[in-house]
């Protein structure tokens, strides 16, 4: 029997992205706008959470698009049209989450300083 997949995953994903992405805006409003520091744990623990969250969003956008492509060429209005769309929904939450990812990384750079 197929594995079913319902909105909760989706829905999840987009969640995690989300945060993921409010981490990343605030991380550059301190470091890069505003010019505030952080303790160093801090950075390193948003740093790692950034790498980290990478990886698990490629690993899960390509198993869902995996299984996504599986379902092609089944009758869409039956449970496999649910399992095809929900599943392509789940990959591009992935795809969202590495890019919320890569965006923390990102703002976890330190700046050159105007002296250098």
């Amino acid at each position: 029997m197929a594995p079913v997949v319902t909105w909760a995953q989706p829905v999840l994903l987009l969640l995690i992205a989300a945060v993921l992405g409010v981490t990343a805006w605030i991380t550059h409003r301190q470091l890069q706008v505003g010019g505030e520091r952080i303790e160093s744990y801090q950075a390193v623990n948003r740093l790692v959470l950034a790498r980290a969250c990478t990886l698990v969003g490629a690993l899960l956008a390509g198993g869902y698009l995996g299984y996504a492509v599986s379902w092609l060429g089944y009758d869409a209005s039956t449970s496999a049209g649910d399992r095809l769309v929900r599943s392509a929904v789940a990959a591009v939450a992935g795809i969202v989450i590495v890019i919320a990812s890569r965006l923390l990384e990102h703002a976890c750079r330190v700046r050159k300083s105007d002296d250098e």
